[in-house]
């Protein structure tokens, strides 16, 4: 499941290769991008992620390496469970498509699985996948299912490729088949994981719906509660496909994710353009890591803090969780002093109260005094309540 930011304009294409330096280009996936949709303010990701830098190795030549990403044993765990679902003519996957989707027995119509050439470059197994899709759902009686597909979606004005497990096309219509490797125990799954699942389909259903409208020639549908009738038109309800219990058999659940389609419409869709963030760059600006032969990093960490820290971030503690620059994003946080370091939350609460001093400041302050304006004064309000709370709770503590 990869995404590369392909199809610029030369300059600016040559603009963001020159960003990235001599590093091969960082293909992101589908949860990366569910995570900068979840955060759109946030520049310093945007950019990086479109320039396909290695956030992981800019961190860690920083000095603040976040423990980020999948684990490896999962990751093989996830390719294992894969593999046996499709081993055998995808005997193991057809048991859920059957009970979930309607596919029929091996004696009915076959399911037909057209090559997508999967060792072109991402432009070329796009356009087949489109070929694909438009020949699939010219034909209601066909069922294909499409393993692998590339899908294009465009991502602050620049196409990204997408590329999930499957879609299963019949009747001129497509779903999403998601496969995870956590387990479902006893017909319950994690529901973070679940909901991350679902924050990542959403992206494929997204992908398709824009590869729908472009192969019928019409805008894609903005409202995700109603369905566009156009020929390979998405299902907003998706298949999630697991192991059950502690075996590799899978077992499925349908999930509908039109709350997190419209999430990932409206968020991506408030993400600055590629182009001006590159235009508002000091010049000479680089993120090059200045790797020597053996490919470790030799540009000196003060230099490179100066380059990350002339994007603007927008800094959450989610983003330890979802960003590889995390933790540098925290530090610097911390250092100004910015309330963006307590949570979105404390943020929206504190109004126009910008950083931890102030805040403080106004916890303790006397009633009545002078104030900025109303929302300071509301927002003081609170925090002297807040703080007075707290005195009376630590008394009864100590006493």
């Amino acid at each position: 499941m990869n995404v590369s930011l392909l199809g610029q304009s030369e300059p600016l294409a040559q603009r963001l290769s020159e960003l990235r330096g001599r590093a091969p280009q960082r293909s992101l996936d589908a949860r990366a991008l569910a995570a900068l949709a979840a955060n759109p303010g946030c520049r310093r990701r945007s950019l990086l992620d479109a320039a396909g830098v290695d956030k992981g190795a800019v961190a860690r030549q920083l000095g603040r390496p976040a423990p980020f990403g999948q684990s490896p044993f999962a990751l093989a765990r996830g390719n294992v469970f894969e593999a046996r679902l499709k081993d055998d003519g995808y005997a193991a996957l057809l048991e859920p498509l059957r009970r979930h989707l309607g596919l029929p027995e091996e004696s009915g119509t076959p399911l037909a699985v057209p090559d997508l050439l999967r060792r072109s470059s991402p432009a070329v197994r796009a356009e087949r996948t489109r070929e694909a899709l438009a020949e699939a759902a010219a034909d209601p009686a066909l069922w294909t299912l499409l393993d692998h597909p590339m899908l294009r979606l465009t991502v602050a004005g620049s196409p990204a490729h997408l590329e999930p497990d499957a879609v299963l096309v019949h009747g001129g219509r497509c779903t999403v088949v998601e496969i995870k490797s956590f387990p479902v125990l006893d017909g319950s799954a994690d529901p973070a994981k679940v909901g991350a699942a679902a924050r990542q389909a959403a992206v494929y259903v997204l992908a398709l719906q824009e590869t729908a409208a472009a192969l019928a020639g019409v805008p894609a549908e903005s409202d995700p509660y109603r369905a566009q009738e156009l020929p390979g038109s998405p299902s907003t309800t998706v298949l999630l496909v697991c192991p059950r219990d502690f075996s590799n058999r899978p077992t499925a659940a349908a999930v509908d994710v039109r709350r997190e389609l419209a999430t990932t419409r409206r968020q991506l869709s408030r993400m600055t353009g590629i182009g001006q963030l590159v235009a508002a760059l000091p010049e000479g600006t680089s993120f090059d890591l200045a790797p020597d032969e053996g490919g470790a990093p030799t540009r000196p960490a003060e230099e490179l803090a100066a380059a990350v820290g002339s994007v603007p971030a927008a800094y959450s503690p989610d983003c330890l969780s979802t960003c590889e620059l995390g933790f540098h994003c925290r530090a610097q946080a911390r250092c100004s002093d910015v309330v963006e370091q307590l949570g979105r939350g404390v943020r929206g609460e504190l109004g126009s109260i910008r950083t931890v001093g102030a805040a403080l400041a106004a916890a303790g302050a006397e009633p009545g005094g002078p104030a900025e304006d109303a929302e300071v004064d509301e927002a003081s309000a609170r925090l002297r309540y807040a703080a007075a709370l707290r005195a009376e709770a630590l008394g009864q503590v100590v006493r």
